[in-house]
């Protein structure tokens, strides 16, 4: 007599083992986390039945594979995990923050001209105007998490708006200003200096609202003139020159993943 399968085995054959979450994971997911390419671009890889896992073709995106063992390979080639590389941008005011822009304005990517690497991608963005810290990186996981609102990474931004802020208005930033029917709200807000017409003023969030500071200071009827990031979870812009580019130090990436956690995630 046959021996049935219990409901049990089959639904293990489907998913991955919970001690092996860390390493198993489907086949998009892995391309992405090898640094070949994004999860979607995976996808059309393996419905055009190019993607190979232990010589054998996968044309199912939810197939499961196991980093640590699977030898996976596209048009017949294997491929390895790429280095891990974490830079960060002084971003000029003026650069959109995409690979490719279909109006032929100039990307972030042209600062990034010698560093040829396939899925090098930008952590969150900047608007066109804004000028400041912009983090790349290839490792996806890494760039989840940091951009993961549970987080609640602080970022800082210096900026010049067309008077003095007073008081009131510094209360208001931090209180909760509402825009468009959407309540904005910083963490911290502060004169940092002044002029006789403009002055500058430091501004943290822990959220990633679009146009989050310009719309607040729109709703104050200010005027922002430059808005700079120049920290984002601890991590200092410094003294790196306009439109430069350089890797973060071991201490920098270590203290990043203490402050989102990562540093637990990986010890367990």
């Amino acid at each position: 007599m046959r021996e049935r399968r219990s409901p049990h085995k089959t639904r293990e054959r489907t998913k991955p083992a919970d001690n092996a979450a860390a390493k198993r994971v489907t086949l998009p997911r892995a391309l992405s986390k090898l640094g070949y390419c994004s999860r979607t671009q995976a996808e059309r890889l393996i419905a055009e039945n190019r993607v190979a896992v232990d010589g054998r073709t996968v044309s199912d995106i939810s197939a499961w594979v196991d980093l640590a063992t699977a030898s996976i390979s596209i048009d017949g080639l294997v491929i390895a995990a790429e280095a891990k590389i974490y830079l960060m941008l002084n971003k000029p005011r003026g650069l959109v923050t995409t690979r490719h822009d279909p109006e032929g304005r100039p990307t972030v990517y042209d600062c990034l001209r010698n560093f040829d690497i396939p899925h090098l991608s930008p952590v969150g963005r900047l608007d066109k105007a804004s000028e400041g810290l912009l983090l790349f990186t290839n490792d996806t996981e890494f760039a989840q998490i940091l951009l993961d609102p549970v987080t609640h990474l602080t970022k800082t931004y210096h900026v010049q708006i067309d008077r003095i802020m007073d008081d009131e208005d510094i209360v208001a930033m931090t209180s909760g200003i509402r825009h468009d029917g959407e309540l904005l709200t910083a963490t911290a807000a502060r004169r940092l200096r002044q002029g006789g017409r403009n002055s500058w003023i430091e501004v943290e969030l822990d959220e990633g609202r679009n146009r989050q500071i310009r719309r607040m200071l729109e709703a104050l009827g200010t005027e922002c003139l430059r808005l700079v990031r120049v920290a984002i979870g601890g991590l200092e812009l410094g003294e790196l020159p306009k439109g430069a580019v350089r890797a973060l130090t071991e201490p920098e990436l270590q203290a990043l993943r203490r402050k989102t956690g990562m540093e637990r995630t990986r010890r367990n």
